[in-house]
């Protein structure tokens, strides 16, 4: 049995992640950013037991590290980190730069750095030194984006710190293998999940699911069930991977 954080758990994608580890036993902290009552509705649904919520903005460097500090003390130990939480895209946060004024430009970039970048290799690094303090072997996964190799036009902050994430995740691959932790990406593209609900159902529906040739978008659980492969003790030879989950939509 492992215990593992995953971090943006409240709901979507990292619902499904922390599902998917809690079916095959591990004990999981649930992180939300503001949302509790959707992070406990994620806790009632994880199989087993001895799981917990933990709360906090990552994008705050004191809540990061109060929040792994905490996800610690509720499980005993962190084998698995899953970085899910971020700043995503959204009609409130776009930004082209043609037509956006200054200052929502630099807090949408703000924002979306704080969290996606900065609060993800934040919280990497406070349980990577825990798994190396105890002389664990682990598994750090980041959910990175399709954005970060084919661009965002109306969210280029996100598609940026995506990349970064992904570019962090290789530099991580590299510094802790020798202490036993692999850590890997995954980039997914459109994913059909409760925040993408009214796009998918709207006028740009049957184009975005055009974009894959299998004429559709993505599972959560088509996600998670790749993470969940990335933190298993066969995976080790994949660290440093970037793993497309995107249908076939965008290749590099």
């Amino acid at each position: 049995m492992a215990t593992a954080l995953v971090t943006g758990a409240s709901r979507g994608i990292g619902r499904a992640i922390a599902q998917a580890l809690a079916r095959r036993g591990d004990r999981v902290a649930v992180h939300y950013g503001r949302d509790r009552a959707a992070a406990q509705d994620t806790l009632a649904s994880l199989s087993g037991t001895g799981h917990a919520i933990v709360g906090g903005d990552l994008g705050d460097p004191v809540e990061a590290q109060r929040v792994v500090d905490e996800a610690v003390a509720a499980l005993g130990s962190l084998d698995i980190l899953v970085n899910n939480a971020a700043v995503a895209p959204s009609a409130a946060n776009e930004h082209r730069a043609d037509a956006t004024p200054y200052a929502d430009w630099q807090a949408a970039w703000s924002a979306m750095v704080s969290v996606n970048l900065i609060g993800a290799s934040n919280v990497t690094m406070l349980v990577a030194q825990h798994m190396i303090g105890r002389g664990a072997r682990g598994a750090i996964v980041n959910v990175g984006s399709r954005g970060a190799f084919r661009g965002e036009i109306d969210h280029p902050a996100y598609a940026a710190t995506k990349a970064g994430l992904q570019a962090f995740g290789q530099s991580m691959a590299l510094a802790l293998a020798p202490h036993g932790i692999a850590v890997t990406s995954v980039a997914p593209g459109m994913v059909a999940t409760e925040r993408q609900a009214s796009k998918l159902d709207g006028d740009q529906g049957d184009s975005i699911r055009g974009q894959s040739p299998f004429g559709r978008v993505g599972t959560p659980d088509e996600v998670a069930d790749a993470v969940a492969y990335l933190t298993s003790p066969s995976a080790v030879w994949a660290s440093g991977t970037v793993l497309d989950l995107n249908g076939a939509s965008y290749f590099r």
